[in-house]
């Protein structure tokens, strides 16, 4: 039996934050971070987890999504609260706000070593020939 989605609930995610916007963030959105976050770290392990081997999900694949889940819903939060400003002074101008998460500063890399999958090099086929 394959691991079941989602692998967190909403209620998880407002248990897990320290942050009341995302605590009392509606659960429709919420399940749509979980599920973006479910994405991302299929894409980081390149493991769907559902090869029938685990009936559970092990709890550091839990913890990142957890973790994802509630940073996409505090970006999310956050760019509704800051509307993207620019403004130009004659030759000169700036634009405020990127929406990009940073998935690196998330420090997932021990939470998932062990649940990564070779992702390989795809269908890539390098021929060297003698000049």
């Amino acid at each position: 039996m394959a691991v079941i989605r989602p692998w967190v609930t909403p209620d998880e995610v407002k248990a897990y934050t320290d942050h009341d916007e995302v605590a009392n963030r509606d659960e429709a959105k919420l399940r749509m971070d979980i599920f973006r976050a479910e994405q991302k770290v299929i894409s980081i392990t390149h493991n769907r987890f559902d090869s029938g081997e685990l009936e559970v999900l092990p709890e550091p694949v839990r913890v990142a999504v957890l973790i994802v889940a509630e940073a996409f819903a505090k970006n999310s939060i956050e760019k509704a609260k800051k509307q993207i400003r620019s403004e130009t002074f004659d030759d000169y101008s700036y634009s405020v706000g990127s929406g990009v998460i940073d998935i690196d500063g998330l420090d997932l890399d021990d939470l998932l070593k062990d649940y990564t999958v070779d992702g390989g090099a795809g269908n890539i086929v390098l021929r060297m020939h003698v000049i």
